[in-house]
């Protein structure tokens, strides 16, 4: 499958709709509604705690849809426009449309080998995946089932500096187009979902295949076992369970996975570390975004983070758009968090954004049919996004404007 092939929209729709004529329905539905729906019935209470589920009472994760029901869609007519562009190019990435597949951790607790059937499902459709630092197989086996596909990489930022440089390396090593620091996880929200199960993956080693393959993440862990042991204990599955557990609940006694004391200094430091275009995750005030292009990255992406990190957040859809006022058109500003369907990609094109960050639905599309499973959530989207422009008179992702919008001012 390829977005060229089968994910723009009449072409999409003609294969579902050619399958319905020999009485094959799609596995994955084509609306979200039904889409989570199916996706619930086919997880462990687990896994819809921690994938499905936000911080607090859900509000930010309500503002983030709120935000989008705000704006309609005004169509033009008599247009004359026959076919659609959906490339763009993002920081040297060429994408066959505006979309990347976000980074989600623990992907595990929905689906075995859950990177590796996405980033083939990536590399499928064209469409580049974010890895994530808190994936369930290692950046490297990502990227070899991924092929020449394009491939982005996500650091949480640790407290120990070798770790931070080791994964930088690798995800140099791999040929990634980039790298997304995530800010706003320097430690994790109120889930209520998560805790009423008391689960929490990492502790039982889900989620932590970038660490328990990385050679800088050994030697601490070596060495700690050693301070505690003094030396006499082999590693043990259990061993690192009850260091991954200490990691979690006491950060400062040795190693925590993203840094409670981030800082613009740290920050700073980036250019020196790494080679690849930097990308900043979870700005969601103007003031943020000015400091992070004053100090040179090439992108941020304004995110609250799916609604799982503060409750009552701002919705990142309205942040984006008083974050591209304030920013201007040049610099790359992406959208993470609220994305459902493809007249929501419309809108956020519209409001400034130049591409977007996917997250539930596609590993809602795994948990039910695997790689398949995703590779059905892109292209339906895409298809959605290709219609909509189709029927608005937009031939072109540069074309997406506010005009095409009401935000009920007329």
């Amino acid at each position: 499958m390829t977005i060229q092939k089968i994910g723009r929209g009449r072409a999409r729709q003609s294969v579902v709709y050619r399958d319905g004529a020999l009485g094959r329905r799609p596995v994955v539905p084509t609306d979200f509604a039904t889409l989570e729906a199916s996706a619930r019935r086919a997880s462990s209470a687990k896994a819809w705690a921690y994938v499905a589920g936000g911080a607090g009472e859900g509000r930010t994760m309500n503002n983030n849809r709120a935000a989008f029901d705000r704006w309609a869609i005004v169509p033009r007519m008599t247009h004359g426009i026959r076919g659609r562009d959906l490339t763009t190019d993002l920081l040297g990435t060429a994408m066959p449309a505006p979309m990347l597949l976000a980074p989600i951790g623990a992907g595990l607790l929905m689906d075995k080998d859950c990177d590796l059937k996405t980033a083939r499902a990536a590399a499928a459709t064209g469409v580049p995946y974010v890895i994530s630092n808190q994936g369930c197989d290692p950046m490297e086996q990502c990227a070899a089932a991924m092929g020449y596909a394009p491939r982005w990489f996500q650091l949480y930022w640790s407290t120990d500096d070798s770790v931070v440089d080791s994964l930088i390396t690798r995800a140099e090593n791999i040929g990634a187009f980039a790298l997304i620091v995530t800010l706003d996880t320097t430690c994790l929200g109120w889930r209520p979902q998560d805790l009423n199960l008391g689960s929490l993956p990492f502790t039982q080693g889900v989620g932590i295949a970038q660490y328990t393959s990385d050679a800088a993440f050994a030697r601490l862990t070596s060495q700690h076992r050693d301070q505690v042991s003094d030396g006499k204990t082999a590693a043990s599955l259990g061993a690192l369970r009850t260091l991954l557990s200490i990691t979690r609940n006491h950060p400062g006694r040795f190693l925590a996975y993203s840094n409670p004391g981030l800082s613009w200094d740290h920050l700073a430091t980036l250019r020196d570390r790494t080679r690849l275009p930097i990308v900043l995750k979870g700005i969601l005030h103007p003031d943020d975004a000015h400091r992070a292009f004053e100090m040179g990255v090439e992108g941020i992406v304004v995110s609250n983070h799916g609604g799982r990190q503060i409750d009552n957040a701002v919705a990142s859809l309205d942040a984006l758009i008083r974050i591209r006022d304030e920013v201007g058109r040049e610099p790359t500003v992406l959208l993470d968090s609220g994305i459902r369907t493809g007249a929501d990609v419309f809108t956020a094109l519209a409001l400034g954004a130049d591409a977007v960050l996917l997250g539930r639905p596609y590993m809602y599309g795994l948990a039910i049919a695997g790689q398949r499973g995703v590779e059905d959530v892109i292209a339906n989207i895409i298809a959605e996004l290709d219609l909509t422009m189709a029927l608005t008179g937009a031939a072109s992702i540069g074309d997406i404007t506010r005009d095409f919008l009401d935000g009920g001012d007329w």
